[in-house]
């Protein structure tokens, strides 16, 4: 992997809004790590072969699991307080890193809107990863209350996209 495509995928991350990425290759391993509030980008490679190469690296992500963290535990604390709110309603997350479509193509209408029923296995939307269209199908039945999400934006994964009530 040469470093344009670390570039390109730097920038995909950052698009996509996702907050971490790892890949891993026969003799590189990348993880990229986005701050929510500062919007900084830190870019770790290790090179099993190269001793000398692969301990900075790992002194850097040794560092950044702490700064990431933190933004989490509030997070998860803001979410506790809706979650009760709307405890009758499921939410349905992404399940990959993408960009989110509600349309099977531009010229069709929405899989789903506000209001239609679903059952186990309708197809919701599909999210576009690496140039593939993935489906996303219900896994429960129910009404749909809201669409979290706009057409055509990056989602993250585990990312909220649609309220469901199951009622």
């Amino acid at each position: 992997m040469d470093l344009k495509e670390i570039q390109n995928l730097i920038k995909f991350v950052a698009k996509s809004g996702a907050s971490e990425v790892k890949l891993e290759m026969d003799d590189v391993k990348i993880t990229i790590k986005t701050g929510s509030e500062d919007r900084e980008t830190t870019i770790v490679q290790q090179v099993p072969m190269g001793g000398m190469q692969a301990q900075p690296p790992m002194h850097q992500q040794q560092q950044q699991p702490a700064p990431a963290a933190q933004p989490e535990t509030p997070a998860s604390g803001g979410e506790t307080a809706p979650a009760q709110e709307d405890s009758k309603y499921i939410t349905v997350k992404s399940p990959i890193i993408g960009t989110f479509y509600r349309k099977p193509s531009p010229d069709k209408g929405p899989f789903v809107e506000i209001g239609d029923s679903i059952k186990e296995g309708d197809v919701l939307c599909v999210i576009e990863a690496m140039k593939l269209f993935n489906e996303i199908e219900s896994e429960v039945s129910g009404k749909i209350v809201k669409v979290l999400v706009d057409d055509s934006s990056p989602v993250e994964f585990d990312q909220p996209l649609f309220i469901v009530d199951p009622s």
